[in-house]
């Protein structure tokens, strides 16, 4: 028996829509019509790298050097974007003094092998290899060792582009990825298609600067896949306050000075910045990652000096001075000004030479020892870093690669976090590196 044939205005009607519409496929079966969504294609490679970042970039580059096919998928509408923010858009990408102890983790040794394996120096080599020029940043501790592009961070993430396309690294960006599964090989699917290989890296950071593409979607995945997992918080952030200091610090907002900062696990000598909501500045960030919430921090506002001494010698040079006349010689105007109102409100206008020594003693030591207790961080949206993350217990320093095989993490998702100044790139370089030699 024939099928029968449809003629007639309606199926005119179809006939045009077929032609108008390219994305789906429209097929006859008897009276009725049925659209088809086009398959998208499959790809195929020997790894799999989610995030276009520093880490996932060095990993891609490193395997691909090996005669890997690699296909890095990005979330974003472009790669790099932290890099390209970081430094005030000069990219602070490595550090002259690298050394474990610079580094956070619930094990301080993981980060040993790749540190070791890929050093700055080798960072240095690619960032020379590609004409970039760098200067070394000076701080207030003599201690920077912070390498900064003297031009743009732009620079960084087109030497990277530019390894991966000499080596063939195949770069997707504004790829979301729905579902991932591990059968012989990994498989992902996503608005871009499907991908497959054998070895896949997880290379998506942390939460910090959701605005730069920061999400929790590394941990998403290292719990699908059963591994552990430490508590995550922001890292290198600013303090906020609440009550009278928040106000006292609004009204010196964005006054710096040097300052050693301290709690019971660390301490730092950097300058510090106040600002509308609290406290800001290198100090500030490099502490917060040692901060637990509800304690205090401790501030040195003149580190390195005897106030004590000082001020007693002021009382015998310039009796006749007044205490903020002198202090604002060492210190911000600004900043003397309202601890005046803090630490000696009763004594404003009272001669050095009519201060008792042990007035100026208990002085002193409320600047030595400024105890501040912060209310809580400003969180991700400001932070630089996730501390935390996926527990190293259950990755190999040498590759890292997890206990799942075939599967590695690598930068910020990992429990590694670098201090200020070039550290977490680094890590993310060296990081890279290690899975790179293995994917």
């Amino acid at each position: 028996m024939n099928a029968p044939r449809y003629t007639g205005p309606v199926y005119d009607r179809v006939a045009d829509h077929l032609v108008r519409k390219l994305k789906g496929i429209l097929f006859h079966a008897g009276p009725l019509y049925f659209r088809i969504t086009p398959i998208m294609p499959a790809h195929h490679a020997d790894t799999l790298i989610i995030g276009a970042g520093a880490a996932g970039l060095m990993c891609a580059i490193t395997a691909a050097q090996r005669g890997r096919r690699v296909t890095v998928l990005e979330r974003s509408n472009k790669v790099g974007k932290k890099i390209l923010m970081s430094g005030g858009g000069r990219c602070n990408f490595t550090n002259l003094h690298i050394s474990p102890d610079r580094f956070l983790s619930a094990n301080p040794h993981f980060c040993k092998s790749a540190l070791s394996r890929y050093t700055q120096w080798d960072f240095i080599d690619l960032v020379e290899k590609h004409g970039i020029e760098y200067f070394e940043k000076k701080t207030v501790n003599g201690l920077s060792g912070q390498l900064f592009c003297r031009e743009s961070s732009k620079q960084i993430v087109a030497a990277l582009l530019n390894e991966c396309q000499e080596a063939g690294v195949e770069v997707i960006t504004q790829c979301d990825t729905a579902k991932i599964l591990q059968n012989n090989g990994f498989h992902l699917e996503g608005n871009k298609g499907t991908f497959s290989a054998e070895t896949l890296v997880v290379a998506s950071g942390g939460l910090s600067v959701p605005s730069l593409g920061g999400s929790g979607y590394g941990y998403q995945l290292a719990e699908q896949f059963g591994l552990r997992q430490l508590p995550l918080t922001a890292g290198l952030v600013p303090f906020t306050l609440t009550g009278a200091l928040h106000d006292l610090f609004a009204r010196l907002s964005g006054v710096t000075c040097e300052v050693v900062v301290s709690n019971p696990r660390a301490s730092f000598r950097e300058d510090m910045l106040f600002t509308h909501r609290g406290l800001s500045g290198p100090a500030v960030l490099q502490i917060s990652s040692y901060w637990k919430p509800g304690e205090p921090v401790e501030i040195d506002l003149l580190p390195g000096r005897d106030v004590n001494r000082l001020m007693t010698g002021w009382k015998r040079t310039h009796p006749r001075s007044l205490l903020r006349t002198q202090l604002a010689t060492t210190l911000p105007g600004k900043l003397v000004t309202e601890l005046e109102a803090l630490f000696w409100p009763h004594n404003r206008d009272q001669p050095l030479a009519e201060w008792q020594d042990r007035e100026l003693e208990a002085i002193a030591g409320q600047l030595k020892c400024w105890s501040i207790k912060p209310a809580a961080t400003e969180g991700y949206r400001t932070a630089e870093v996730t501390l935390g993350g996926v527990d190293t217990r259950d990755l190999s320093s040498k590759t890292m690669e997890s206990k799942v095989g075939g599967l590695f993490f690598i930068g910020e998702v990992v429990d590694v976090t670098g201090h200020l100044g070039g550290f977490n790139f680094q890590w993310a370089w060296s990081s890279g590196h290690a899975a790179g030699q293995e994917v």
